[in-house]
């Protein structure tokens, strides 16, 4: 039952393998879309893992829609099908972890759309938590400290005002990585204290006056040291 670390090429981390693992286990009992998985212990005696790599891994697995978790219910298996489900697990298990480059393209693409979406969809609470992140950003921003943090904030409370749950979700998903890599590789270390305000300030004057338009365009007028660093380095 247990992965041969060589069978993914030495790339998959101990979560994947896991993941693996629990595909294997599946396939071995034949288990059918809507069945319960086994209860975290078991598979962690199963696997020789702890109960908490279980549980990441699962969490993973659900992320994905391959699993459900009930509290107090157990874990079941997604409705996708056999062939469907293997295929999905077999393309997680060979995903290398995303490059820098990748997770800002990605960045890039969805900020375009959620941002003209925060701009025809916002609420005036909405607004006010897009000037607040704004307010907290100008402030870290203009006594030199670092405000990394504050500007993905600020981009997420954008993501919020798009009212899209799936386009937030994704954006979640990339912002902790993010963060990390803008400190590793020193992006946007050019740009001036006021320059990144004022690109700040003209995306949210957009989205107040509800203009998709030109809100998609300061948000692209803003990324363009990040365009840079994708295609010019």
């Amino acid at each position: 039952m247990k992965t041969d670390i060589k069978e993914l090429n030495g790339l998959a981390s101990k979560e994947k393998l896991i993941i693996s693992d629990i595909k294997a286990l599946i396939n071995h009992k034949n288990l059918e879309p809507g069945d319960k998985l086994p209860a975290e212990r078991l598979l962690a005696e199963r696997i020789g893992v702890t109960r908490g790599s279980i549980r990441n891994a699962i969490q993973k697995m659900e992320h994905y829609g391959l699993v459900k978790s009930i509290p107090q219910s157990g874990t079941f298996i997604a409705d996708l099908g056999r062939t469907a489900l293997n295929g999905m697990i077999d393309q997680i298990i060979s995903l290398p972890t995303p490059d820098f480059k990748s997770l800002v393209e990605t960045r890039i693409f969805l900020e375009l759309k959620i941002v003209k979406f925060a701009a025809a969809r916002h609420t005036q609470q909405d607004l006010s938590d897009i000037e607040e992140a704004l307010e907290n950003y100008r402030q870290k921003t203009l006594v030199g400290e670092d405000s990394v943090a504050e500007d993905l904030l600020f981009h997420l409370a954008i993501a919020k005002a798009s009212h899209n749950t799936s386009l937030n979700k994704l954006m979640l998903s990339i912002t902790p990585q993010i963060i990390i890599d803008f400190g590793k590789y020193h992006v946007c270390k050019n740009n001036t204290a006021v320059s990144a305000i004022e690109e700040h300030q003209a995306i949210v004057d957009a989205i107040r006056a509800k203009d998709p338009a030109r809100a998609e365009e300061k948000m692209k007028e803003h990324f363009s040291v990040l365009y840079q660093y994708c295609y010019e380095t």
